[in-house]
């Protein structure tokens, strides 16, 4: 038995929607077992999901398929989470402020925005 990997995202609430779900799996923010996934990829219990959402990097093995929205006691017994816990909130970096009327920033700009919020390797 098996579930496409989108759906299975957004039944056990590690998305909003199922949209997001599919859209992250297209911009290669999913991997299953190591590999990019597309939409339509099947999971099946042991495999292991990585999703990148929400500025966070989501590790989790599956244990249970649904394909449909569980409630979130359910959800979280549909799989094992080994993700990385998330920074403190002191250690997150805050948002550059830009005066206001500079425009938009440049690609030096840009690349050093990047650089700060450790975005860019």
């Amino acid at each position: 038995m098996s579930a496409r990997v989108d759906a299975w995202i957004w039944a056990v609430r590690l998305t909003k929607t199922r949209a997001q779900a599919a859209a992250a799996c297209r911009a290669g923010h999913v991997k299953v077992n190591g590999d990019r996934a597309k939409p339509a990829q099947s999971v099946k219990p042991g495999d292991e999901v990585r999703l990148y959402h929400g500025g966070r990097d989501r590790i989790v093995v599956v244990k249970e398929l649904h394909v449909k929205r569980v409630g979130p006691p359910v959800a979280v017994e549909a799989y094992v989470d080994n993700s990385p816990p998330p920074p403190p909130r002191e250690h997150v970096a805050v948002a550059a402020v830009r005066d206001r009327g500079a425009g938009r920033p440049t690609k030096r700009e840009r690349r050093e925005i990047d650089d700060l919020r450790g975005r860019r390797t």
